[in-house]
Parts: structure tokens; C-alpha cells; sequence
């Protein structure tokens, strides 16, 4: 794989066609992201996790409305589904489980997306879209021998401990540890793999599915994903299925000012990850500018200037 150009320099062009708006509530709450074995365990599983949940999902709420004050907040909530590293059940059925669990737990999901969507909606190759976004600058006091992000496939957040000093006519090579760019006292070091011969990573695609909840993407300066209505004439394949459902006809807007993720731990180090890639991709300014316009005009108090402070998590056991 390699990087595209940068098709968001339309952002920097006045002729070229302004950017889309999309609707944004105040948060998007994700209730979980589960793999294809834990579908195979079954619907007392799914029970199980959202009942585990079911307790931070009402904190997730009420931080919110206390961060809003007294104007009723705009929650969505949604769910993702592993289609992209597993074979599932036919589409259908998936759903119906994980519907079926919630609603027992008495929480509504007012979204389920597919994790494929995230590396393609359509004819539209997102992660690729996204991949061309990537800054990859060289650090001072390197030496340049470290190959760009488009052709090795990985992004790390400072210098690699494989960076060398340059030798001199007299002296050998000297080794150099691992430095973080914006250490804190001491350096934690992250170089993230964002896909091999065959796919993208779980890391680069979590990437994308907060992009996609902040509404921060845009294809020529339109949205890239579009919520359909959920029906019962889905399509039976998982390629066929939207890239977003709407569960809930009158649930608030997908994507949102701020995310919320409740997710096992074993998600832990893939979202350390996904905030290394999320911190080096580029944003179309006339979008930052737009989403900023609009939290004013809402009177949005200390909406953060950057994505990564609109991401919040709470990891649990299990």
C-alpha cells in the first residue's frame, strides 16, 4: 500500500466546493466493540457484557448533562461490529443478538456500524483517504535514514531507538535510545504498525471510527458516511450492509462535539495506539473552523481545540 496525495487540500482551495456540514450531537457514547468469538459465545455473553456497562453508561450520561448544564444534552449511542478480521453470521442474525442482549439490559443502541466501513464505504477507499492525511515529519537531530509512514506502514510518536548518530572518519556508529517527542520527564515510546501485506490495523481503523463519531472527515468536501434506517430487508452479506444502521428513528445525530468509549481492557494498547495515529493525522481546517463555529454558536463552554481531548474512555475487566 502506498499514500494517496492529500485529497483534503480542497479544504485550502476557495474554488473547489465548501465543506458539508453534518449533524453533531453533544456526544457519541460507544457501548462496546466486540470480535467474532464473542459472538460465538452466544447471547448470554452479549447479556453479560452490556449488563457489566450498563452502570458507566449512566455515569457517561451524567457527566454530561452536568458539562451542559441545564440545556438536555444530544446522546447517541452506538456499537461496532467486527466484519473486517473474522467471519460473522449472516448480518441479521449478528444484529438480532446483540439487540436482543441490550434490550434485556434496558440500554438502547441508537447505532451499529461495521468495522470494514472503515477501511472502505463504497467505492470510496477511506483508509486510504485517511492514510494520505498522516504527518510525517523528520525530528531534529535525525539523520534522515528513517524511511517515510507511506512506505514502511508505521507512525511512532519520537525518534526510534534504531536512529543512529553519524559516525565520524574515526569513531563507529553509536546506538541511541528511544525518545518521545513530547515526553513527560521520561519517555513512553510507541511505534504503531498501521497495516501489513494483507490489511489495515486494528489500531489505523480505530483511528477512523473516531474520526467518523467527531464528523470530521470529508471525501471533496463532503461527508463520507451517511446513517441508514435499519429495516428488515437487510442484506445478507456484510460487504451489502450500510456502513452505518439507524437503530433508533428518533436517536440523535451519529456523530458528535465529543466520543465516549466503554471497552474491555483488552482494547487497552490499541487505543494507546489509535491516539499516536489520531495525534499525526490532519484535519481539513475549514472543518476544524466549522465544528469550532458551531460549539460557540451552541455556547459550548472549554470545547477543546484539539480531537484528541474530545476522545474519553472507560476500560473495564473482562
Amino acid at each position: 500500500m502506498t499514500a494517496t496525495i492529500d485529497r483534503f487540500q480542497y479544504a485550502e482551495n476557495a474554488a473547489k466546493p465548501d465543506v458539508e456540514s453534518v449533524g453533531l450531537s453533544h456526544l457519541s457514547l460507544e457501548l462496546g466493540h466486540l470480535y467474532m468469538e464473542d459472538f460465538q459465545l452466544g447471547d448470554a455473553h452479549l447479556y453479560d457484557h452490556f449488563t457489566r456497562i450498563k452502570r458507566w453508561v449512566s455515569t457517561a450520561r451524567e457527566a454530561i448533562v452536568e458539562r451542559h448544564g441545564k440545556t438536555p444534552p444530544r446522546i447517541s449511542t452506538c456499537f461496532l461490529i467486527d466484519d473486517y478480521f473474522g467471519s460473522l453470521r449472516e448480518p441479521r442474525d449478528v444484529i438480532d443478538s446483540v439487540l436482543r442482549a441490550a434490550q434485556k439490559a434496558e440500554l438502547q443502541i441508537d447505532y451499529i456500524a461495521r468495522e470494514s466501513a472503515c477501511a472502505r464505504v463504497g467505492d470510496l477507499n477511506l483508509a486510504q483517504l485517511v492514510y494520505g492525511q498522516l504527518v510525517d515529519e523528520p525530528l531534529p537531530g535525525t539523520t534522515g535514514s528513517r524511511p517515510p509512514v507511506s512506505r514502511t506502514g508505521w507512525l511512532s510518536n519520537g525518534r526510534r531507538s534504531s536512529d543512529f548518530t553519524e559516525p565520524s572518519a574515526m569513531t563507529s556508529p553509536k546506538w541511541r535510545s528511544a525518545v518521545q517527542s513530547a515526553a513527560n520527564r521520561h519517555s513512553i515510546f510507541i511505534d504503531v504498525e498501521l497495516w501489513d501485506e494483507k490489511q489495515w490495523s486494528c489500531a489505523f481503523l480505530a483511528g477512523i471510527w473516531q474520526l467518523m463519531r467527531l464528523g470530521v472527515i470529508r471525501d471533496g468536501g463532503r461527508q463520507v458516511v451517511r446513517p441508514v434506517q435499519f429495516t428488515d430487508q437487510e442484506p445478507d452479506s456484510w460487504q451489502d450492509l450500510p456502513a452505518v444502521l439507524r437503530i433508533n428513528e428518533k436517536a440523535s445525530p451519529f456523530s458528535a462535539y465529543r466520543t465516549f468509549s466503554i471497552l474491555g481492557t483488552r482494547f487497552l494498547e490499541t487505543e494507546v495506539a489509535t491516539r499516536v495515529v489520531l495525534g499525526q493525522a490532519r484535519i481539513a481546517e475549514k472543518v476544524m473552523r466549522q465544528i469550532a463555529g458551531r460549539s460557540e454558536s451552541e455556547q459550548i463552554k472549554q470545547f477543546p481545540e484539539d480531537i484528541l481531548d474530545r476522545i474519553e474512555y472507560l476500560f473495564i475487566n473482562g
